[in-house]
């Protein structure tokens, strides 16, 4: 049962900061500490990845008529073909230095003190950002998304790859930097997830195996489904809210919770 609610709490978590610009990661290092799964150390690291892919699906499911329409005429099956080329450009860099770097930053950067520090930049960052303003809606729909501001974005997600930053947070501010609009920011961030979050997964399953046992074969199940289901009420929430109020909430809330993990790394 302890395993049960362990897993429930951290696909929880998992579903609310896979798409906020807060670190799901980041969250997940500091969670997983306090809510630790039985088995051997490897299970509970790919478990927090494989949670990751049930929110592709409910992007997938909630932006199914942009992603997978119904190509019934040569204009919708060149969108169609161009946005999935974008997407795949965008995800090139952060797949290649993922590849290549993904033990060392498994090693020497997966702990409270990067997180914290992460979180702390990203949220001045973020609250700078919103307030010194930028170029707004030169790319006011994703259909007027160019290759050269998928490339970008693509680039600026390399970030991500220290803890504590956010694939959210580097994607939409890297797409607000190439001049799209708040909206265009996130659902560009919302698609690119997919490619980004299914390497993750398919790296780690790769790494450590998927010889899991029933038990953790259940844990796994239940947490994919919470973190579908949370996850996509996220989606809906997190687009609407953008449009009326900006990121500025998120930037105050990353500077919380970084001094909050300081203050227990230095006093308990």
């Amino acid at each position: 049962m302890g395993d049960i609610i362990s897993a429930v709490f951290l696909a929880v978590i998992e579903g609310i900061t896979e798409f906020l610009p807060i670190s799901s990661t980041g969250h997940l290092i500091i969670f997983e500490k306090i809510f630790t799964l039985s088995g051997p150390e490897s299970f509970q690291d790919t478990f927090l990845i494989v949670i990751q892919f049930p929110a592709i699906l409910a992007v997938l499911f909630r932006y199914r008529r942009v992603l997978l329409p119904l190509v019934n005429s040569d204009g919708v099956k060149k969108d169609w073909f161009l946005l999935w080329m974008k997407i795949f450009v965008a995800f090139l860099p952060a797949g290649v230095v993922g590849l290549i770097f993904d033990d060392f930053i498994d090693y020497y950067l997966f702990s409270p003190g990067v997180v914290a520090v992460s979180l702390l930049i990203g949220g001045i960052v973020m609250i700078l950002f919103e307030h010194v303003g930028y170029v707004k809606d030169r790319i006011p729909t994703i259909r007027k998304t160019s290759f050269q501001f998928a490339l970008g974005v693509g680039i600026v997600q390399c970030i991500a790859m220290i803890p504590g930053v956010s694939r959210s947070a580097a994607t939409i501010i890297g797409a607000l930097i190439f001049g799209a609009s708040r909206t265009v920011a996130v659902e560009f961030s919302f698609y690119l997830a997919i490619p980004t979050l299914a390497g993750a997964s398919f790296l780690r399953i790769f790494k450590h195996g998927i010889d899991f046992t029933p038990n953790e074969w259940m844990l796994i199940i239940i947490g994919s489904v919470i973190s579908f289901l949370v996850s996509y009420i996220v989606i809906i929430f997190f687009i609407e809210f953008v449009k009326r109020k900006g990121f500025s909430l998120f930037g105050w809330y990353r500077i919380l919770v970084g001094v909050i993990i300081i203050f227990f790394s230095l006093f308990f």
